[in-house]
Parts: structure tokens; sequence; C-alpha cells
């Protein structure tokens, strides 16, 4: 009775191990930071104002593989009152970046200067860091684009389709990206990515006036402004991020 006590507890254990793997989660830093869009005064971190934002996330875990599990997608919460402009700024298409790369896009289609991520990529047994360059562009349909292209060690690129829908209270207007998984050969594991900055915003001017892609909020409470993020992973697994931003200067 005693070893058939002690198999049976053996066996809850190795039934338990896998559940308790695949509910590990990664770890994510953000951070959020409003800038002055090149060549336009009078934008930056200012209420009422418009600016680039950058973002910059780190993703850590073990759970696939010994690295975070691959990434797919993204939503962004901006502070209420965010404003976005879609008029006025000239698009590029998936297809387009799908066939050409970048050397097909209008430059005024970039929403912003070039970006960075980090990622982990095999072949078969064999896991190798690649750094890829992200370029942000305004999409159809009032979306964004951002085109992944990464050269070595593996050649692969990628395009990222993202769309804003409606302010839901208490935030602002929510932007979400799709990230497609990407393998590098057939068999291997998906490409997991270790972090990523990015920087979108964009404006012009219309006689006097600055027309900004991004327009951040007129108003802030003693609180700071709240903002929202979530990542989404291959396994399943989402991590929210909420966040009160300290209020822009006047």
């Amino acid at each position: 009775m005693r070893r058939a006590l002690i198999y049976l507890a053996l066996l809850a254990a190795a039934a338990l191990t896998p559940a308790a793997v695949a509910a590990a989660t990664p770890a994510v830093t953000l951070k959020v930071t409003p800038l002055p869009i090149p060549g336009f005064a009078g934008t930056g971190n200012i209420l009422g104002a418009g600016a680039d934002v950058e973002t910059q996330s780190t993703i850590s875990g073990t759970e696939y593989g010994g690295f975070p599990s691959p990434l797919v997608g993204l939503t962004f919460d901006a502070p209420a009152g965010t404003g976005v402009t879609f008029t006025g700024f000239p698009t590029c298409v998936p297809a387009t970046l799908e066939a050409d790369g970048t050397a097909g896009c209008p430059k005024k289609s970039m929403a912003g200067p070039p970006g960075e991520g980090l990622g982990i990529v095999s072949f078969g047994a064999e896991q190798v860091r690649e750094r890829v360059s992200i370029q942000a562009y305004f999409g159809p349909d009032d979306g964004l684009l951002f085109y992944a292209d990464g050269s070595t060690p593996a050649s692969f690129q990628i395009v990222e389709k993202g769309h804003w829908i409606g302010a839901t209270a208490p935030f602002g207007p929510k932007l979400i990206v799709e990230v497609p998984l990407v393998e590098t050969v057939p068999g291997a594991d998906y490409v997991s990515i270790l972090s990523f900055k990015v920087k979108v915003g964009a404006a012009y001017r219309q006689g006097r006036k600055t027309i900004s892609y991004l327009t951040l909020p007129k108003k802030c409470s003693k609180d700071g402004l709240a903002i929202k993020t979530e990542l989404k992973f291959e396994s399943s697994e989402t991590v929210t991020i909420p966040q009160r931003e300290p209020c822009p200067r006047r």
C-alpha cells in the first residue's frame, strides 16, 4: 500500500509539471516617452502639442526553450484626450512592402524614424541573437504598418499591421498591432522577441499651422496620464501593463 501511494504521488507530480511550465508568463518592461518632432518647434512633451511617441520594451522568460514565448500582438490604450490625425499623410500598402521593401513606399509615408528590435532565431537546436530594423509607415484605412527587416544570421522581412479603434473610457484611442510568427527555417522554433524600440509621429505644415499625427491631451489630472499596454504571446498568455505617466508641461 505504501509503495502504491508513493507511485500515485509521483504520477500526480508528473501530470502537474507540464501545466506549471505552460503557466509561465514572460516578464515585460515598458517605457513610453513623448518627444519633439524634428523640424517642428513647439512640439514634444507639452500639453496639447504634437509629439513623436517612443516606446521601448524588454521581454524576458524561459517558457519557450529557455526564452520568452513569441509575441503575436499588442494593444496600446493612449491617454484620454489624445488626438490622432489621419488626413494629409501619404500611405503605403502591405503588398508593396512585401514585394519591394522600403524602396517601394513614398518617403513621406514613413511614420517615424527607424527603430530596432532584438530577437532569438533558431537553426535546429542552435539559437542565435539577431538585431532587426523596424520602420513605421502610415497604412491604408487609417492604419499603421511596421516593417521588420532582419539580415543576419537569418534573412527575413515581415509586415506587422496595426489599426486604431475608438476610445474606451477611461482611455483614449487604442492601437492594435498584429505580430506574425516567424519561422527562420522549416521546423525551427519561431523567433522570440527580447526587446524593441519604436518611435511613431510626424507632422506637416498647412500654412502657418502645424498638423501633427499624434497630439497630446490638453488636460492632465494630478495623478498623471493613464495608459495601458497589453502584450499577447503564442503561449496564449497576456501581460497587461497599466501605467500613470507624469503630466506634460504646459
